[in-house]
């Protein structure tokens, strides 16, 4: 038993006895006598390979471990893969909804610019006597001048981004 499991963990491991006996300081016919059952390890030596091997002694002196299968292995390599699609799928919506909003918010700010233009400045001549209406013609004026001077900066920087996210073929 100590000797059929020192082997399947080995080679789930994936090391040689070679690499195994390197690793614990003895020669490789040592590790090949362990796993064909001709000879145990001591104590000292037991914890060394559970070490080693990063598995506790009572698993080494313990039941069978059953050796990982090529099908397994196959069906991890699989999910894994699945896993992979999912996230650069993910991604590559992420990056598309991320492109058509930067075209909206261009599109936003034109259509400001725009309406601003058409408007040219309407509470310049309005009659700020009336307490309402100076409220709302500053509150215009704050919303136009700082409009103009913060809005290409936005342009600016959406345009770069819609560059930099534009579908590659």
């Amino acid at each position: 038993m100590l000797n059929e499991n020192i082997k399947a963990i080995r080679k789930s491991k994936g090391l040689s006895q070679q690499e195994l006996a390197v690793k614990l300081n003895v020669v490789r016919q040592t590790v090949s006598k362990w796993e064909q059952g001709l000879s145990v390890p001591d104590s000292d030596m037991l914890i060394s390979i559970s070490e080693v091997l990063e598995t506790p002694v009572s698993t080494l002196l313990g039941e069978n471990v059953i050796e990982s299968k090529v099908d397994d292995l196959k069906a991890i390599s699989a999910k894994l893969e699945v896993i992979n699609l999912q996230l650069a799928q993910k991604k590559t919506t992420g990056k598309r909804i991320l492109y058509w909003l930067l075209i909206a918010l261009c599109v936003v700010i034109a259509a400001i610019f725009a309406i601003l233009l058409a408007l040219e400045s309407p509470y310049l001549g309005w009659d700020y006597s009336d307490p309402e209406t100076a409220v709302l013609g500053v509150a215009f004026h704050s919303f136009e001048w700082l409009f103009v001077r913060v809005a290409p900066i936005i342009l600016i920087g959406a345009v770069i981004g819609i560059f930099l996210t534009r579908k590659k073929e």
